[in-house]
């Protein structure tokens, strides 16, 4: 008699996240004393010095459960960003958002419409679900096709992400673009409307005059989810804690599905201390735009495909076969991240890092390009 399969052929079948090595890793495999990680768009400023001293002073008290509602965290963000605190959501980073808003709301018979090449969290939430996803590729310019994305939307979509601005590629859309996308797809579902989440992890790096305005987005449209996060330009990627903003109503059905405690005390702390050192943001950013810059110039002379990006990381192209040269650059102590996963194989996605890193980064790519 033959045995039951030991999985749904569906979890069979998918391809776990690969994240950036780390660099304690690298060093061991390849015998280096010395290398840069530039492949999973942290801080290279680390965290803010007021959310390391809460956190060493929340860690005498980590035999308590933390709070499992999170209250101080939405109290925090609640006042920055002007919003009641019941629309607010908090996450183990916003990756578990992702998750739990799949796990919620994706009904059986309803799909997922996103692109192939935004983050890849978005297929494989679904996937583990056994849910169905519309992927439509990417536009000329490495943006999102809008055209294709309203295209694929019909009577049972459920769910809509965008990445805004996107990870991989770095590229943002403008409000009138996202205006004019959100019209069209409402147009194409009828009266029950999808959930559009717009995922702007890297919100605090845009510095476009016309970006779009989230929140008065989710406030003329209910079925709005607006995830941010504490793990890039706050530099606690560490302690995970992603965040939410969406109606009540979205926010009671997350609750009922999201592990107790999901936040851990740490975090909680962390958060709460990172989002009041507006000082350390802006020197972050500042730093990061000033690099991305100096990068952006030097990888375009060298005759690379740069694409321009609103984000803490630029993506590389290499007009050729991308992974050799991540393995060259990594054998030199530069860790990058291929692209070959986001149907982009002549790409590398690149941090942006200490004017030092960057300045290794350049001289190991005149390395592997001989000059």
């Amino acid at each position: 008699m033959a045995s039951r399969p030991l999985v749904p052929k569906y979890i069979d079948e998918l391809v776990p996240y690969a994240p950036g090595k780390p660099i304690s890793e690298v060093q061991r495999e390849l015998g280096l004393d010395y290398a840069i990680k530039l492949a999973s768009n942290e801080n290279p400023l680390g965290p803010s010095p007021k959310a390391c001293e809460a956190i060493k002073k929340a860690s005498e008290e980590l035999h308590l459960y933390p709070d499992g509602g999170c209250f101080y965290v939405k109290r925090a963000i609640s006042e920055k960003f002007d919003i009641s605190p019941d629309a607010i959501m908090l996450g183990n980073g916003s990756n578990e958002l992702l998750e739990l808003i799949v796990h919620a709301f994706l009904l059986p018979g309803t799909h997922v419409v996103t692109s192939t090449g935004t983050f890849i969290v978005y297929k494989l939430a679904t996937k583990v679900r056994g849910r169905d996803i519309r992927e439509v590729p990417l536009g000329a310019d490495r943006g999102y096709d809008l055209k294709a994305l309203a295209e694929a939307v019909n009577v049972d979509t459920r769910l809509v992400f965008i990445a805004n601005p996107n990870n991989p590629t770095g590229t943002h859309l403008s409000a009138s673009e996202l205006d004019a996308f959100i019209e069209e797809m409402d147009a194409r579902a009828g009266e029950d409307l999808p959930i559009l989440v717009l995922d702007e992890a890297y919100f605090e790096y845009v510095d476009r005059a016309d970006a779009p305005d989230a929140m008065a987005i989710l406030k003329r449209r209910p079925r709005t989810i607006v995830l941010r996060t504490f793990s890039k330009a706050y530099g606690l990627a560490g302690i995970r804690c992603g965040y939410g903003f969406t109606s009540p109503e979205i926010v009671d059905q997350i609750n009922r599905v999201r592990a107790p405690f999901n936040v851990n005390s740490l975090a909680q702390v962390g958060a709460i201390a990172a989002l009041g050192d507006d000082e350390f943001l802006e020197r972050a950013v500042a730093m990061n735009s000033e690099g991305k810059a100096w990068l952006f110039e030097q990888l375009s002379a060298r005759g690379l495909g740069v694409t321009p990006s609103q984000t803490n990381f630029l993506l590389v192209d290499f007009h050729t076969e991308a992974h050799p040269i991540f393995q060259q650059l990594m054998a030199l102590g530069v860790i990058t991240r291929p692209m070959g996963g986001y149907a982009l194989p002549t790409c590398l996605r690149i941090s942006v890092g200490l004017p030092e890193e960057n300045q290794k980064l350049v001289e190991a790519v005149d390395v592997v390009m001989g000059r």
